[in-house]
């Protein structure tokens, strides 16, 4: 049998680690070839929906890469069905809903996720996945609440948010009770995910970037704690992370979680200059991965070294990895983030 690595869960707690530990964000499928033969069969929905295929795709990127833990293959949008939202998620486009919450009344008819009766197909992708073909651990994820809310309310993608922000404030209320709604959806969602296996948990908050710093207080930190606080009943590492959110880093620092992941737009040397202790994650910029090895090397250097420096770091991109980027550069620098950080904590 083969050892178990617990290097990710280690450094999430803070603990003592002999390398830096390593995932990419949208490993798992999006470059690697084998993927993209499943694409020409397959829409996104359909392969989740099948647990072998599924777990496939999840398990690859940990073959080919080597990195220290897989994240489940699936798109933030997929529980969003079970409480009545009609979302397809159209190729080049994103998650698009024909009954877009825009009335108070909206927010009322939304139901309650049930796990086993809604996804049993994700339950049963993980625990193949944890019981029989990983030797890492499997992060669980879900969508924050502000991110749903905006798919939610704009029907799709957005460049501004300017449908979900204009509804935040002038319906305080109905915002109020949405946010309730996909925290109790997120909670039930996690709690199933964990009890099937998964061994850490990130909550993607991508677009919460968009709101400044009194109103993430107002409308989303209170949900967010409500969020973690029960999340931490399971006893999982948990992370948090968004992009464009640097200005947040120390609201999302305040919260019960255990690592804050970071984009590329904060430094690890800057965030822990703005007082961020916790263990944190990041932070190459995804785009640097179409660049020549030695910029590449160069760059993450310097992550590795102000992680190493920091005491706790979880080696990520400050978001996901790029269609057009080779799976041999993603295999390469896990071999580099490996070696070099393990000589730097000798």
């Amino acid at each position: 049998m083969t050892t178990f690595n617990d290097t990710l869960l280690r450094a999430a707690r803070g603990e003592k680690i002999e390398h830096t530990p390593v995932w990419y964000m949208r490993q798992a499928g999006r470059s690697q070839p084998e993927y993209l033969k499943i694409k020409e069969k397959y829409s996104l929905e359909e392969i989740t929906h099948q647990p072998e295929l599924c777990a496939y795709v999840t398990k690859l990127p940990v073959d080919q890469y080597n990195v220290d833990a897989a994240i489940l293959y699936k798109d933030i949008v997929t529980p969003l069905p079970g409480i009545g939202i009609d979302v397809k998620i159209k190729s080049g486009v994103g998650p698009v809903i024909s009954n877009p919450i825009r009335t108070v009344q909206d927010v009322a008819n939304l139901g309650e996720l049930s796990p086993e009766d809604d996804l049993p197909f994700v339950l049963e992708t993980i625990q193949l996945l944890t019981k029989e073909q990983l030797n890492v651990p499997l992060i669980g994820f879900a969508g924050a609440p502000f991110t749903l809310a905006s798919y939610m309310i704009e029907g799709g993608p957005s460049k501004n948010y300017a449908l979900t922000k204009s509804f935040m404030v002038s319906e305080p209320k109905a915002w109020f009770e949405l946010m309730d709604k996909l925290a109790d959806m997120t909670i039930t969602y996690i709690q199933a995910q964990v009890a099937a296996g998964a061994k850490a948990i990130q909550i993607f908050d991508s677009w919460v970037g968009a709101l400044n710093v009194s109103d993430y207080r107002i409308f989303i930190k209170p949900v967010m704690t409500r969020i973690f606080t029960e999340l931490r009943k399971l006893n999982v590492p948990l992370i948090t992370f968004g992009v464009g959110a640097s200005h947040l880093a120390n609201e999302w620092h305040d919260l019960p979680v255990d690592v804050v992941g970071l984009d590329w737009r904060l430094s690890i040397k800057e965030a822990e200059e703005r007082g961020l202790t916790k263990p944190l994650q990041g932070n190459l910029d995804p785009a640097l991965l179409l660049a020549d090895w030695e910029i590449i090397e160069e760059r993450a250097k310097t992550i590795i070294e102000q992680g190493v420096e920091h005491g706790s770091h979880i080696f990520n991109l400050g978001h996901g990895v790029f269609p057009q980027v080779k799976p041999a550069t993603l295999k390469r620098l896990t071999a580099f983030i490996h070696e070099y950080s393990a000589q730097l904590r000798k």
